[in-house]
């Protein structure tokens, strides 16, 4: 198990609190898992309560112990009631917050209304912007897990090479790579930020199932096993001549990295082979476009009209009607941060230090799905650099 360095904390939470003093905000009260564990590295149940300057305090109500063992912070107290809030803010020498940020994309309702009663005067604000600013530039150490998470990933893929064979049902190979993973170290859940956005592992599927689009805001879908949870692998056998996809997140102490490579049984029909060489073409423009500086919609914006020269109009990134608007995104806690090469993003600047996963996708209704996926970051100084490192050659087993 290893835990978050202080220095780590330290240097994140300063950040966070240079965002507040622009924002005019006295204080930040985090809650949701994935930012708990970014700034506290734990997710004991409780708040982060994060002041304009000072130490943050970590209240926790269960388990405080854990909590005094996996958080670096040097402020952690027990409390058992938000109306113990005012007291625990006191003690510390804090006043009473007049503007608070809280992660209102995230906060369910009634949560919000219950430390509306502990402040009842105070102006709620949404902090998730200033949140995932923060979160959207990794350090050397998230560098580092980020690598391991890559190594894990190239070694389900070695897997994946071992195991397929003509007749498995893609739930079969799925359950394969799965426990591969899990026996690397992989947590299982896939955290996401959107709202009922779900993820378990990956999506690894085969010929029309990888067509068959889901609710989820992904560009492929999948049958799944049943309504209750509709996308990933289902009980589709897999046969000769038929994509197989395998888009795996990878994920060590808690960081993740997405790769997406296709395989296939006896060889491809010559329009996949194609679109597969055709989806390495846009990810190589996208290395030339994405330098710092850059607009994120501006990245998004060459590699559509690319895939649209291409022919691909109405199959990139989703079937007619159900594409998505996107071909990158952020990547790290979840599988959905800052930044996100997609449309509307033209005030927002690439920098050194983003990580993200870029995903050019072809989808042929009733046929099947190619494309590929890597994870790339971008250094302090030098071009794109690509985390993932699987071959990337289309794999004719």
């Amino acid at each position: 198990m290893r835990i978050t360095p202080r220095e780590e904390l330290d240097n994140r939470i300063k950040k966070l609190q240079a965002y507040m003093a622009d924002a005019e905000l006295d204080a930040v009260i985090v809650v949701q898992n994935a930012d708990l564990f970014y700034f506290t590295g734990t997710i004991q149940s409780g708040a982060l309560y994060v002041p304009a300057a000072g130490e943050p305090i970590y209240m926790v109500r269960k388990e405080y112990s854990r909590a005094r063992m996996e958080s670096g912070l040097r402020e952690i107290v027990s409390f058992s009631s938000m109306k113990a809030i005012p007291e625990i803010l006191a003690d510390f020498g804090y006043g009473t917050p007049s503007r608070i940020g809280m992660e209102l994309d995230v906060v369910p309702v009634n949560f919000l209304a219950r430390y509306r009663a502990v402040f009842p005067d105070a102006e709620y604000v949404d902090a998730s912007p200033l949140i995932r600013r923060v979160r959207m530039i990794k350090s050397k150490y998230e560098i580092h897990l980020l690598q391991d998470a890559a190594n894990q990933v190239d070694k389900v893929y070695r897997r994946a090479r071992e195991v397929i064979r003509e007749g498995m049902t893609d739930l079969e190979l799925a359950a394969e790579l799965e426990f591969a993973a899990r026996k690397e170290g992989h947590q299982g859940l896939v955290r996401m930020r959107a709202f009922n956005a779900e993820l378990f592992y990956a999506h690894v599927f085969s010929g029309t199932d990888t067509a068959v689009p889901a609710y989820v805001d992904t560009p492929l879908g999948g049958l799944g096993l049943n309504t209750s949870f509709g996308q990933g692998a289902g009980l589709k056998r897999i046969e000769r001549g038929e994509p197989i996809i395998v888009d795996f997140a990878g994920c060590v102490d808690g960081y993740l990295v997405d790769q997406t490579r296709v395989m296939a049984l006896g060889g491809l029909p010559d329009r996949m082979k194609r679109a597969y060489d055709d989806m390495h073409r846009i990810q190589e423009r996208m290395t030339e476009v994405a330098v710092p500086g850059t607009p994120w919609s501006h990245v998004y914006d060459v590699c559509v009209a690319m895939a649209a020269e291409l022919g691909y109009a109405d199959s990139f990134m989703g079937a007619k009607g159900a594409q998505v608007s996107f071909v990158g995104h952020g990547i790290g806690i979840e599988i959905d941060e800052y930044p996100f090469i997609a449309k509307g993003f033209g005030d927002m600047l690439l920098e050194p230090g983003m990580v993200f996963a870029f995903e050019p996708k072809v989808v042929f209704p009733g046929e099947g799905a190619i494309g590929i996926e890597d994870t790339f970051y971008i250094p302090l100084h030098g071009g794109l650099k690509q985390l993932t490192f699987s071959d990337p050659e289309l794999l004719i087993l």
